[in-house]
């Protein structure tokens, strides 16, 4: 995976973050979701450097091969504004002040913040599979809660450690043909230590209590992303069916918003990484 990428480890203070890092131009971050590492990225990241860009793919706060402090009552340490400020902080010392931005899943809450905070750093961002946390609880209904019981599954304390941790595989199976052998155990070995188990954990819980709150906050401040904003969604994923034109949603926390669907399941950057990856060129050249 990643042939011609440098590997770095990037100290931000109360975590480190495991980057891979390749190609030459404008720099472009690929942000994972759950329970994800950055190697989910490696049929997309490639087509993006041979593209003209430098793409930087890290392992999320607690992810893979990053770390993570221990949890703390409030779940700060795992706040989307934690992780944001990881990647703000891996950006600049690899050298790039301002950058593009992609999210996938969780990690499409981090880029949101991170645009949102800093709406400085970044050129142009795109979020996959996703709309504003508070956005997802307006809108329970049987049906959401039924197919996304592990949001508050997850937030319990506790026994989803012990549920997960009595067999990891089968909680969270995958193909690795579908994945890509060394994705597969990439995320395999990492969801058999039970720090990362916990650090992914404690981002669901940070997203129902603090990321909730900050996204209140700016509501209740008219607060908007003032850059270009590309909206994705897998087409065989439930984001669509569960609550409509994800476009129409963020139309109320983006000035400037285009989107559409990908016949994809969610991975898409493993299930569909040409079609991901024209999408992302065409919006990220402009």
């Amino acid at each position: 995976m990643f042939d011609g990428f440098l590997t770095t480890d990037v100290d931000v203070g109360d975590a480190r973050i495991h980057v891979r890092h390749g190609g030459e131009g404008p720099p472009l971050v690929l942000l994972h979701g759950h329970p994800r590492t950055g190697a989910t990225w490696h049929r997309v990241a490639p087509l993006l450097a041979a593209d003209g860009f430098t793409v930087v793919v890290p392992d999320l706060r607690g992810y893979g091969r990053s770390t993570a402090p221990a949890p703390r009552p409030d779940h700060a340490q795992a706040s989307k504004r934690a992780l944001a400020d990881d990647i703000l902080a891996v950006m600049r010392s690899l050298g790039h002040d301002r950058f593009d931005l992609v999210g996938h899943d969780r990690g499409s809450y981090v880029a949101f913040r991170l645009a949102m905070d800093h709406p400085e750093a970044v050129r142009r961002v795109a979020l996959l599979d996703c709309v504003p946390i508070v956005e997802h609880l307006d809108r329970i209904t049987p049906e959401f809660a039924t197919a996304w019981y592990h949001w508050f599954f997850f937030a319990q304390p506790d026994v989803p450690e012990r549920v997960i941790g009595a067999d990891p595989d089968s909680w969270y199976g995958g193909d690795p043909q579908a994945m890509g052998a060394e994705n597969f155990a990439e995320r395999r070995e990492a969801v058999h230590r039970p720090e990362v188990v916990r650090a992914m954990l404690e981002d669901y819980r940070a997203g129902l209590t603090v990321d909730r709150a900050d996204e209140e906050a700016d509501r209740a401040a008219a607060r908007r992303l003032t850059m270009p904003l590309l909206v994705l969604w897998s087409e065989r994923d439930d984001l669509e069916q569960l609550f409509g034109d994800p476009v129409a949603i963020w139309r109320d926390w983006a000035d400037d918003v285009r989107g559409h669907g990908i016949d994809s399941g969610h991975h898409v950057a493993e299930e569909a990484p040409e079609e991901l990856a024209a999408a992302l060129r065409e919006f990220f050249t402009r």
